[in-house]
């Protein structure tokens, strides 16, 4: 049942469920601040796997090489939370400069308003009852700044409607679409209903700025072609003072073309009356499959991530143990669908080990053989293609790198954090 109570912050996230998959098994649950002294290493196999795990130190150079590409451009990072849905890793982002948190639904803003998160872009359209609940209660905090999208009369009026009678102010951006498309105004005369149906809600629906996502589109002469469009249309409609929020925010940018989002926002010279604040989420962990695709484009055509030493480090990976070598060029693996993205290109073998050796030269985890393949997986297994007399024997471990980290994080709710020792020093829960 829906009430407009406040949300009130959980004081107390410091417990992690011992019964988590991925962890060491403990009678009880593991309190955040302890798991150091807990002395638990993947190689010496303290926790059970297959495992999630994030390397701490490419975390922070991707953390610090986005912010300062971003910071080059004098544009505003609100990385996308949905990826990761990890409070912990929220509040590195922010500790790191980002401007807010962006968010795809009423249930993410809620966790992360109840982790501390006070700024949300929430990159889709408000819709439902409870939902603009959920949404109210928090807004009844003067310190939470919120924003959502529209792209219809009747979605306004629903809005309208909502929070006039609740005495409550809403900041929206109006969002652009693309015939065949996702959500988004399509033409002039879609906007203009839209514009026509937020003069019925003067004071209740702060129109903010506008909003699109480029993700959509495949081809960059297209994509040039749509940010021009929501760079004009922002112009148009500040000179005809349709605006309320000073300054008028301008936002796009997904993972895979946030480069060129930053060329044509930043080269339009749209001055201090507006704030353009990019959204990319996947860059944190960033992969080895579509968004180093897309991350290649960027170092070599983008001038200025072409000067910046290095770029983003794969940080996820998923280590798992190989539980039978049933045929001598095949080895089946204890990961599945359950485990690791699939949808975007199956998970790649980078590393072996061999337990046991944990104290002796062999310690280190050495690069796996370029023939070696992930050729099919089922919900807890995966298929890897070996070559004949290669050295694999059950009981070895492998990590596993990905491609799509956000269908690998929602399918863990604790991910541990690795040191270059592959000690585990920290420990990330997820709420998907």
């Amino acid at each position: 049942m829906s009430n407009n109570k406040a949300f009130s912050p959980i004081a107390n996230f410091a417990t992690i469920p011992s019964l988590n998959k991925g962890l060491g098994y403990l009678d009880h649950g593991i309190d955040e601040s302890n798991v150091p002294g807990l002395g638990w290493n993947l190689l010496r196999e303290d926790i059970s796997l297959p495992a999630a795990v994030l390397d701490h130190d490419r975390l922070l150079h991707n953390l610090d090489w986005m912010q300062r590409f971003i910071a080059a451009y004098g544009l505003k990072l609100a990385p996308h939370g949905k990826t990761t849905m990890a409070p912990k890793l929220f509040q590195m982002q922010l500790q790191h400069g980002a401007w807010g948190i962006t968010l795809a639904t009423a249930h993410q803003t809620a966790v992360a308003y109840n982790h501390g998160v006070r700024r949300v872009l929430m990159a889709n359209q408000l819709v439902g009852k409870e939902n603009m609940a959920i949404i109210s209660r928090l807004l009844h905090d003067p310190g939470f700044e919120y924003y959502c999208l529209i792209d219809s009369p009747r979605q306004v009026d629903h809005l309208g409607e909502f929070y006039s009678k609740r005495e409550q102010r809403l900041n929206v951006l109006l969002e652009l679409g693309i015939n065949g498309g996702r959500t988004g105004i399509r033409d002039d005369h879609q906007l203009q209903s839209v514009l026509a149906a937020l003069t019925c809600w003067n004071g209740a629906i702060v129109l903010s700025g506008i909003e699109i996502y480029e993700g959509v589109l495949d081809d960059e002469a297209a994509i040039r072609t749509f940010l021009n469009r929501a760079v004009d249309l922002t112009q148009k409609l500040a000179e005809e003072m349709h605006f309320q929020r000073t300054p008028i925010l301008l936002s796009g940018a997904g993972s895979a073309w946030y480069d060129v989002v930053a060329e044509v926002f930043s080269a339009a010279n749209l001055g201090d009356a507006v704030e353009i604040v990019l959204r990319p989420g996947c860059y944190l962990t960033h992969d080895v499959g579509v968004y180093r695709k897309a991350q290649a484009r960027v170092q070599q055509s983008n001038p200025i991530a072409h000067r910046m030493q290095s770029g983003l480090l794969p940080a996820l990976q998923v280590w798992a143990y190989v539980q039978s070598v049933p045929e001598e060029e095949k080895a089946i693996i204890a990961m599945g669908k359950r485990d690791a993205a699939f949808d975007a290109g199956l998970p790649t073998p980078a590393l072996h080990f061999r337990p046991g050796h944990f104290e002796s030269s062999a310690a280190i985890p050495k690069p796996t053989p370029a023939h070696w393949i992930i050729t099919k997986m089922m919900d807890q297994h995966a298929f890897l293609q070996i070559g004949v007399g290669d050295d694999l024997q059950v009981g070895d471990m492998i990590g596993f790198d990905i491609s799509h980290p956000c269908l690998t994080f929602d399918k863990w709710r604790s991910l541990v954090v690795l040191n270059a020792q592959y000690d585990i020093i920290d420990i990330v829960q997820t709420y998907f």
